[in-house]
């Protein structure tokens, strides 16, 4: 059992981490002010291969494999959960399902533009009335002859309006049963397709979330993303593998908050010590290197499982669950360390608290993910 990363990872994560730090994490503050993505460093993501962590290399991307990726996300959250939120989003959401999916000719089309930097992949699958219901999904694609037409609306999805073409979850028939949805790859430029104005978020401020409402849009049959008749399949596959990179995520607003926690406590002074002296303080920082340790090796795991082709669906559950959770533990102490400057908007870990709020709601929920754990623990006990 080898808990090293290879000597290439730790090289892509060094890689990694010089950029954030040199890219992304000066504009975090103004990212969050404004609620703009910085664009100027997205730019350049393509040659770190963070447009593309896992899409083939001939399609633009960087071939990589899931703890690659992992750590990817991971460094990107740790100093803007904005960036990592939509570039997740965009990797695992946008691009998986057209690399797991997509015929030759749907991958030839966009996956292209979607590692090119200059545009962000979407999945468009909750509703307005059907969040973790997917089977409640009311977004309908009627086939009219070589056309679906689609009617219904999306809401809370990530990056539609940068999206050269989004995933979208519909229901391709009034009657129930698993078979009755699919994917579809519809181009937002569709008439009939309106994408709404940002919804004002409690955090991740930067990274757009959008509803979207299709009116009689016209989709070509061959838009279907892989057999007709799989989307619940695709979706609930496509959640499993979104959920190591929201962990990875959860991990890195952790680190952040952590790395801050630790250096204002080592500087800041009281009662003619610094607070890096005192039990309290050393205890908050001894339960935070613990979880954010337990929580990186359970997103590895689940990363090592899913490279190796092995089931990863309880272990991709189980690191989201925890990793989101010391996510809040983590954040919430390094605003008690740092006191009434912690509650500032001047000191980064007032973002992150903020931003990490999410990360225990976004693929699914953390009561969601008991409820896989225990379906599968008692299925194997069975």
């Amino acid at each position: 059992m080898d808990f090293e990363l290879s000597a290439e990872q730790r090289m892509y994560q060094r890689a990694v981490h010089d950029f954030c730090e040199a890219e992304i994490k000066p504009r975090a503050q103004e990212v969050d002010r404004a609620g703009e993505l910085p664009w100027t460093a997205i730019h350049k993501m393509p040659t770190l291969g963070l447009t593309g962590l896992q899409v083939p290399e001939e399609y633009g991307g960087a071939g990589m494999d899931t703890i690659s990726a992992a750590i990817a996300i991971e460094e990107l959250g740790r100093v803007c959960g904005s960036t990592a939120l939509s570039i997740s989003a965009h990797n695992n959401l946008g691009c998986g399902p057209i690399v797991h999916w997509g015929t030759p000719a749907q991958k030839q089309k966009y996956l292209p533009q979607l590692t090119s930097g200059e545009m962000l992949g979407a999945l468009a699958l909750t509703e307005p009335n059907a969040g973790s219901d997917l089977a409640n999904a009311q977004t309908i694609a009627l086939r009219d002859g070589d056309h679906f037409t689609v009617n219904g609306s999306k809401a809370w999805i990530t990056n539609p309006m940068f999206a050269p073409v989004i995933n979208t979850y519909v229901r391709t028939s009034k009657e129930v049963g698993s078979k009755n949805f699919n994917l579809l790859l519809i181009e937002p430029s569709s008439a009939g397709v309106t994408i709404h104005a940002p919804e004002k978020k409690m955090g991740l401020k930067g990274s757009p979330t959008q509803m979207i409402t299709f009116e009689d849009v016209r989709v070509p049959a061959d838009q279907v993303l892989g057999e007709e008749g799989r989307g619940l399949h695709q979706v609930l596959a496509t959640l499993d593998a979104g959920r190591i990179s929201i962990g990875a995520l959860s991990v890195g607003l952790a680190q952040g908050a952590f790395e801050e926690a630790v250096r204002y406590a080592k500087q800041r002074e009281a009662f003619g010590n610094k607070i890096s002296n005192f039990q309290a303080i050393q205890w908050m920082i001894a339960d935070a290197a613990l979880e954010i340790d337990a929580a990186r090796l359970l997103v590895y795991r689940a990363a090592w499982l899913k490279d190796q082709g092995k089931s990863f669906t309880k272990e991709a559950a189980m690191a989201k669950l925890l990793a989101s959770e010391v996510a809040e533990r983590v954040c919430f102490n390094a605003i008690q360390i740092h006191g009434s400057y912690g509650y500032s908007a001047e000191f980064p870990v007032e973002r992150m608290y903020r931003d990490q709020r999410l990360m225990s709601i976004g693929e699914g929920t953390s009561q969601i993910q008991r409820l896989v754990i225990a379906q599968r623990v008692l299925g194997e006990m069975a």
